[in-house]
């Protein structure tokens, strides 16, 4: 697959013909691609869109055509301009799946002209994100959370001294902080740490929060992972993140479906009253002194594991497409399933950093590629119906260079 810069990417699109509209998935790895192959399984045409050419995405057979274009954090008109620019040159209005918070917020914040967004307005994401308007759901709704200030409403010095150390200083907006110091977490152990984070966020102009470490039960991790429509029933699953690369706290490499009818409830209490709708994951972590899980975050787009609930039966991407377009689709009733991220978990136990969860029959479905028939496990990257984009990973981790983003 090429990835075009803008101008050959406009051009190919003006020349192609669409029989539906396409969809325009910004940006082009790991999420991207699992939000490509869900919606290519219904030959929804697909448009990958990055700054760069080195995401997972591009190289899939589920994507039709795969370009570079401006990038929202960057120039924010210029990345309108360029969304409609490309909008006007295929003959229907694309739907737009924005797969990390600065493309999803750029999407709603500059609302493109002949574009169709199936996600609440900016105002309404802006509401969800914020952690203060968040929580301040969360105490009405009588949902947990964790003991959280705002570091432009407090005095820093005396949000420490409420929670104590260690603490954990997050940003108001992720992204934003994560370009500036390479994580969107960081765990400060006293106060001389503390203060340099909160120098450097004063320096950049990044709004931070003072929250309280949770005693996290590790491996207990839940979210729900959802879309809701405007109007209708939402369509749902829970999910458990057992394994986190670095454990505890990194980023999900190994996800199963599982039951927790108050997770549920609680999550979509919480999105509902606040006016979502979209896809959505709620994440909670289970709190060992409080007993009971807390929420900590409301992402509202994809994110790194929903193709298990595609796996699980509960096709978010198309259900959000199908809103937006108008065109039927009819989940399948649920199953179980389970998600790995191979390029996460493999590091963990070659370092013997944990036990195996993967039983021997799981290894040998996933070499077989028996795995992609059987439907209840899969993978992040790793398909070999579509191999491209993990020989692509390959190249660009041996090759030394480094995509921006883990998702």
């Amino acid at each position: 697959m090429t990835v075009h810069e803008f101008e050959a990417l406009r051009d190919a699109l003006a020349a192609a013909s669409f029989d539906r509209p396409p969809a325009f998935v910004a940006n082009a790895h790991v999420t991207g691609l699992s939000v490509a192959r869900a919606l290519d399984a219904h030959d929804v045409p697909v448009v990958a869109l990055d700054r760069s050419g080195d995401g997972a995405a591009p190289p899939s057979n589920a994507v039709d055509y795969a370009g570079r274009l401006t990038y929202p954090l960057d120039d924010e008109a210029g990345f309108r301009e360029d969304v409609e620019a490309l909008a006007a040159a295929v003959d229907h209005d694309p739907v737009a799946f924005g797969c990390m918070d600065e493309w999803a917020l750029a999407f709603a914040e500059t609302d493109p002209d002949g574009v169709s967004l199936p996600f609440a307005d900016s105002e309404v994401l802006d509401a969800v994100l914020d952690k203060s308007s968040l929580y301040r759901t969360c105490e009405e709704l009588g949902v947990p959370y964790p003991e959280t200030y705002r570091l432009s409403e407090v005095d820093p010095a005396a949000a420490a001294d409420e929670l104590g150390f260690p603490l954990v200083v997050k940003p108001a907006r992720k992204r934003e902080f994560e370009e500036a110091v390479g994580t969107n977490v960081i765990e400060v152990a006293d106060r001389a740490e503390y203060r340099d984070v909160v120098e450097m966020a004063r320096d950049t102009g990044i709004e931070i929060m003072a929250q309280e470490k949770v005693p996290v039960a590790r491996g207990e991790d839940h979210s729900l992972a959802s879309y809701v429509p405007e109007s209708g029933d939402p369509l749902a699953v829970v999910g458990n993140a057992r394994v986190r690369a670095p454990l505890g706290y990194g980023t999900s490499c190994v996800v199963e479906r599982v039951d927790q009818p108050e997770i549920e409830a609680r999550a979509l209490a919480v999105i509902e009253d606040a006016g979502y709708h979209g896809i959505s994951e709620a994440e909670f972590v289970y709190d060992r002194d409080r007993d009971e899980y807390v929420l900590l975050d409301v992402n509202t787009r994809p994110w790194k594991w929903i193709s298990m609930p595609v796996a699980a039966g509960a096709n978010l991407p198309m259900a959000a497409y199908a809103d937006a377009t108008g065109v039927d689709y009819d989940p399948r009733p649920l199953t179980d399933a389970r998600w790995v991220s191979l390029q996460d978990y493999l590091p963990l136990l070659a370092n013997g950093e944990l036990a195996d969860v993967l039983a021997t029959e799981d290894w040998q479905t996933l070499v077989s590629g028996d795995f992609e028939i059987t439907g209840e496990l899969t993978t992040a990257v790793y398909r070999p119906s579509d191999p491209a984009p993990m020989a692509h990973r390959l190249d660009v981790e041996f090759d030394g260079r480094d995509y921006y983003c883990s998702c």
